[in-house]
């Protein structure tokens, strides 16, 4: 990093990265095959560094999440990474989240657009061009949690009937839900300053606020707040403006119930959406289904003011069709994207783009494309790969 907060990037970093568990063993080297030839036509070169966590971790190493992985992303502030495992209901916790947590990367940044050619549920998928800032260390996913039945669960109901008179059922299981005001402000200042950098035209606060008043409607309060404290040059909320912002950014609040409507009947309205951690999840699987599916979402966890961010498949691990070659690698392909354009790399990112775009147009796609797609030419993940190579 610079003392002016800048990314210093050499012409061949060294860039840690997680193959991941189950089609990680697939998706892995294709994207990796796109993403090296991209770098190579712009004179860059990546020094790969694998590093372990999850099953391949265990197996290796019998930790999930060995502290030199840990470590690696520390030190070199940039990474990626496909899907890890983790288990339902026990177990570990997952490891997404843990790293997350650990290096403090408190956007998770879901970009949503359609590229053309993508088969997509709906008529008008062409109107979906949204940028989703989730929040990524408070809300309900940071499992300050106790299991029903448990000492520590029977205290806390006791204790908050005794000193709230809330009234719990007994056999609850309990989970606690902090919305910081710190936290609630650098992700909305992260969403703002992103909508300014790339000529966005407004920023949606989404949020239960009606309902959870001192948590989620605290979240859209501080949002406004920070607008006329930090960006009354640049953005105005809605009230401040009567929805007419002029050639500022718009600020504008949504309920998250109703959100998920209109994201679907008028998707064009929106544009950046900054937002807590569970709103965020729900939003941006859902808004990946539009376009196409998880399969192709992109993902990052970024942290602005230390540079780091991890960059990642979003999609599971799907270990049933581990080693056939078979899925979609552009999930994590599309995350390598993000990570060239968090890297300076934007001539790179844009050609992987549409060598993708070209690839699909010309109806040479994996499986999960081609029973959707009448004269389609299937093909395995690593001929997809080499087919977008050919079109750089």
């Amino acid at each position: 990093m610079s003392p002016t907060g800048e990314l210093i990037v050499p012409d061949e970093p060294i860039i840690p990265y997680i193959e991941g568990d189950g089609t990680g063993v697939d998706i892995w080297p294709a994207a990796q095959l796109v993403m090296d030839a991209a770098a190579k036509k712009h004179g860059k070169k990546i020094a790969w560094q694998e590093v372990l966590a999850g099953e391949k971790a265990f197996n290796e190493t019998g930790s999930w999440l060995p502290d030199e992985t840990v470590e690696a992303f520390r030190d070199l502030l940039i990474g990626i990474k496909g899907p890890l495992t983790t288990p339902v209901g026990g177990g570990i916790r997952s490891l997404n989240v843990a790293l997350r947590q650990i290096l403090d990367l408190y956007v998770c940044l879901r970009p949503v657009r359609w590229f053309q050619g993508v088969p997509s549920p709906v008529l008008h998928p062409e109107k979906v061009d949204m940028v989703i800032f989730r929040e990524n260390t408070e809300d309900v996913y940071i499992g300050l949690e106790f299991e029903q039945g448990s000492p520590q669960a029977v205290q806390l109901i006791d204790y908050l009937h005794d000193q709230f008179g809330w009234e719990i059922r007994k056999d609850s299981g309990i989970g606690v839900k902090p919305i910081s005001e710190t936290g609630s402000k650098r992700l909305i200042r992260a969403a703002l300053n992103y909508a300014i950098s790339r000529d966005r035209k407004s920023v949606t606060l989404v949020h239960k606020g009606n309902i959870q008043k001192y948590t989620e409607g605290a979240f859209r309060n501080w949002g406004y707040e920070l607008v006329r404290e930090e960006f009354a040059d640049k953005a105005v909320g809605w009230d401040d403006c009567g929805g007419k912002p002029g050639d500022k950014i718009l600020v504008k609040d949504a309920i998250a119930d109703i959100t998920l409507q209109q994201v679907l009947t008028r998707p064009d309205e929106f544009d950046v959406i900054a937002t807590m951690n569970l709103n965020g999840d729900y939003l941006s699987d859902a808004l990946a289904a539009q376009v196409g599916g998880i399969g192709i979402a992109p993902g990052g966890n970024i942290n602005y003011v230390t540079g780091h961010g991890i960059f990642e498949a979003t999609h599971g691990t799907a270990p049933k069709y581990a080693g056939q070659d078979k899925v979609n690698p552009g999930s994590v392909l599309l995350s390598g994207v993000m990570m060239f354009e968090h890297l300076g790399w934007n001539e790179a990112a844009a050609d992987i783009v549409s060598a993708l775009e070209r690839t699909i147009a010309d109806k040479v796609v994996t499986y999960d494309f081609a029973r959707l797609m009448q004269g389609a030419t299937e093909v395995k993940c690593s001929e997809f790969a080499s087919a977008i190579v050919d079109r750089l």
